[in-house]
């Protein structure tokens, strides 16, 4: 009997699921904790921002729950498919009366009453499910610069360049970080990874120097204190809201610095003020919960029956974890803020529903989990040795 056929379909990981159901709750409670004053202000509705994130939440768990009843293998047959779409819609973001500009970004789309959606977050699900199915294909061509390395800068370029003409660094770097750990994990010379990787920082370098708002950024980090109400007024008011919260907190709801002195506590600021109104601990629960969501991620990566799940899992992995480390970073001023979104946490209709989508896909995988001997390793695929259920290698 063929290991395929040994392998049985079963229940998802439930340790997985109900770890990302507390963060999806734990999120919707300080999006409308963090957002509601706001919100009162500008729409005239304290409720805005939570009813479009519980629309969107909705939206994502019904996502979540079809792709993780869904044999994930099939999406190999289909991510041709999923690289045009996503290609499609990120070109149709720059077309004229189609995409939606806001804060001097043409970013969205938005379709009669519906509220406007991101097609960059939705690429970033495609690009993965389209470069696990390439990669998982490639086998020793990985080696070869012409058939390998070429190709692979060619696809992962095209859908960079169409988000930097949005603009949008962070997610075009999200992108690059996702594809470049798949390329890594598949098997590609160690060589050719640290050449992408020193190019990218080449040119992550230049848009930032070229770029004005990117380099106030970069003041904000290195000398916040010279200009506390211009560019570092960000970054000042994010750590006044964490050392105001101290261990415990001042109590869920009562927040001081959402009154208009985080931009964006609701989205890339909503940490901090998790960390004003329910302390240093409440950071660390939140915090303990992704690593959960990440060790849970890892033995699904390990366990699965192929590479291509293997490849997924890894894809999904490392982008909730480099989201996470981009987030907490840059509003603990660890690093230059980016504006990258807490994954699952912050408000954003279109990165919630397509993280909670991804999940399902991590969840699909799990249903597939090897516990017999996995598959003999294709050749130019690194694997790990696999481990069982009981913890026993094989």
């Amino acid at each position: 009997m063929s290991v395929q056929a040994a392998v049985r379909r079963h229940a998802p990981d439930y340790g997985l699921l109900t770890t990302v159901l507390t963060l999806l709750i734990v999120g919707l409670i300080f999006v409308y904790s963090s957002s509601y004053v706001f919100a009162e202000v500008e729409y005239g509705d304290p409720n805005h921002f939570i009813k479009r994130q519980m629309m969107f939440a909705v939206l994502g768990l019904i996502g979540l729950v079809a792709v993780m009843q869904l044999d994930y293998r099939y999406l190999r047959r289909l991510s041709p498919l999923l690289m045009l779409g996503a290609l499609f819609g990120l070109a149709a973001v720059l077309m004229p009366g189609v995409g939606v500009e806001s804060n001097g970004a043409l970013r969205w789309i938005q379709i009669g009453p519906l509220p406007p959606v991101q097609p960059s977050e939705f690429a970033k699900l495609a690009v993965l499910i389209y470069m696990a199915a390439w990669l998982a294909s490639r086998g020793d061509a990985l080696h070869n610069f012409s058939l390998g390395v070429l190709p692979f800068i060619g696809m992962v370029g095209l859908v960079g360049a169409l988000i930097m003409l949005e603009p949008d660094l962070g997610t075009t770097v999200m992108i690059a970080v996702i594809t470049g750990t798949l390329f890594f994990i598949a098997g590609a010379r160690l060589i050719h990874v640290m050449a992408l990787a020193g190019s990218g920082v080449v040119m992550g370098t230049l848009l930032i120097l070229t770029g004005g708002y990117r380099m106030d950024r970069i003041l904000s980090f290195t000398s916040a204190e010279s200009d506390p109400t211009g560019v570092g007024f960000q970054t000042l008011q994010l750590l006044v809201a964490f050392g105001s919260g101290g261990v415990w907190g001042l109590g869920l709801g009562v927040s001081r610095q959402k009154f208009f002195y985080v931009p964006g506590s609701h989205t890339d600021g909503v940490l901090a003020i998790i960390g004003e109104e329910i302390g240093f601990v409440g950071v660390l629960v939140v915090l303990a919960l992704f690593f959960m969501l990440f060790w849970r991620a890892w033995l699904i990566m390990r366990r699965a029956p192929d590479v291509f799940g293997s490849l997924i899992a890894a894809g999904v992995l490392a982008w909730f974890a480099f989201q996470l480390l981009l987030n907490v970073g840059g509003v603990t001023r660890l690093i230059p803020l980016t504006g990258i979104p807490l994954p699952l946490l912050s408000a954003g209709g279109s990165s919630l529903m397509v993280s909670l989508v991804a999940i399902g896909l991590l969840l699909s995988v799990s249903r597939y989990a090897a516990f017999t001997p996995e598959p003999e390793k294709p050749r130019g695929v690194r694997r790990r040795p696999f481990v069982s259920a009981a913890g026993a290698r094989s």
